[in-house]
């Protein structure tokens, strides 16, 4: 138990003062959840852009289960093929020449799977499973979505710094990594190994672009690209065509495919992402991820001088680097703040005092005085986060477990 929260007496300064502009329509008594990735912060610039991205589709459309019956991914539709490749060619963060294979997925998380199958499939089932590690703290999600099958062929093996077994084993790289935000290389480095990278937040608004990915297998998702969580749209970028190929075996089981009419409105939007990119007019407003960069850039620091302020919390500070695609230095934004309690206390019990709900460090293969907050949040709830970290006032007092 919390005990000894210090209110503050007098308004936030210039932090809260700019969220109190905006009155917000939340209860200021109900809880908050922040432990979500959920990327509803980009809605107020796609409501901007109108009937820019609208796609009709009739009746009669989209009926067959094949999109392009000769292609080795055969519900891969062409245009969203033609339009992930022209985004990853604009902004300059991945390799997709001709000898890159595509395939999408029902979000990265169906794809992280079939890349667990496809990797782990060629070795023999007499044998033990695959160890599957990634270095702490990593994505909370990785030991549940490994364990979930109970599959013969892999297993979690937890955090790759104390992985010291021989043999095969597959190492997933988050860059930038959730939750930390910090930008990863493998670890183990060992014979017999396999890399996934995990690329999802490797997009402008996040961190700079420093050059273009060019690994074996990398994951990418449409819901932190562009907001678009609800569309359920990943795609993975796959060197060797036997790994591509058994991939799509498993999204062939697994779900028969992956929706058309999502991947039609995934590729026009980025498509419409592009055009904007690639807008040389004097006039042209800022492109999507422009507004990302600005959005989050300036999230980060109103909560970097609100935590500066209560003296109880720390945050990782991130080395500026220069954005291939902004064209200057900029610093990184991470999607999530791994915020850290000073005094070694609980932090994910230490906020839900204040109704503020977050996944503990714990969820991630670490201690529990760190967690994890998610930044993608819409402006009403971030600034009611502002306002009620604002509340604490450096004295806590010891007994929060």
């Amino acid at each position: 138990m919390v005990v000894g929260f210090e209110k503050a007496v007098s308004a936030t300064k210039s932090v809260v003062t700019s969220a109190k502009k905006a009155p917000t329509t939340l209860s200021s008594d109900r809880a908050i959840n922040f432990a979500r990735g959920d990327p509803t912060m980009y809605e107020s610039y796609w409501r901007q852009m109108g009937e820019k991205c609208t796609i009709v589709i009739s009746g009669h459309n989209l009926m067959s289960y094949f999109s392009n019956a000769g292609h080795f991914c055969w519900f891969l539709m062409p245009e969203l093929d033609s339009a992930i490749r022209r985004l990853h060619c604009v902004v300059g963060n991945a390799v997709v020449d001709d000898d890159r294979y595509i395939v999408v997925g029902n979000g990265s998380t169906q794809l992280f799977q079939a890349v667990l199958y496809a990797l782990s499939s060629s070795y023999d089932p007499d044998t033990e499973p695959l160890s599957v590690v990634a270095a702490a703290p990593f994505y909370s999600s990785y030991p549940e979505e490994t364990e979930f099958l109970r599959s013969g062929l892999y297993k979690w093996a937890g955090d790759a710094y104390s992985f010291d077994k021989d043999g095969a084993y597959i190492e997933v790289v988050t860059s930038p990594n959730n939750p930390d935000g910090a930008i990863r290389e493998a670890v183990v480095n060992r014979d017999g190994g396999k890399l996934i990278h995990d690329l999802a937040y490797y997009w402008p608004q996040y961190t700079p672009i420093t050059g273009k990915a060019d690994n074996d297998i990398m994951l990418f998702t449409f819901s932190k690209a562009t907001g678009h969580a609800g569309s359920r749209i990943g795609w993975a970028i796959v060197k060797d065509i036997e790994v591509a190929t058994k991939m799509v075996k498993f999204m062939e089981l697994s779900s028969i495919g992956v929706s058309k009419e999502s991947q039609l409105r995934a590729a026009k939007i980025l498509e419409v992402i592009s055009d904007d990119c690639q807008n040389s007019a004097p006039d042209k407003e800022e492109n999507f991820f422009e507004y990302g960069q600005r959005l989050m850039s300036d999230r980060w620091e109103k909560l970097r001088e609100v935590v500066k302020r209560n003296g109880v919390f720390s945050l990782p500070k991130y080395p500026q680097d220069y954005c291939n695609f902004i064209g200057k230095y900029t610093d990184p934004s991470p999607a999530f703040a791994w915020l850290k309690s000073k005094d070694g206390l609980n932090c994910d019990n230490l906020l839900r005092e204040l109704k503020i709900v977050t996944r503990g460090g714990t969820n991630f293969g670490v201690d529990s005085n760190y967690t994890r907050i998610s930044m993608l949040s819409l402006d009403e709830e971030f600034n009611l986060l502002l306002e009620r970290l604002s509340a604490i006032k450096g004295t806590i007092i010891n007994g929060n477990n």
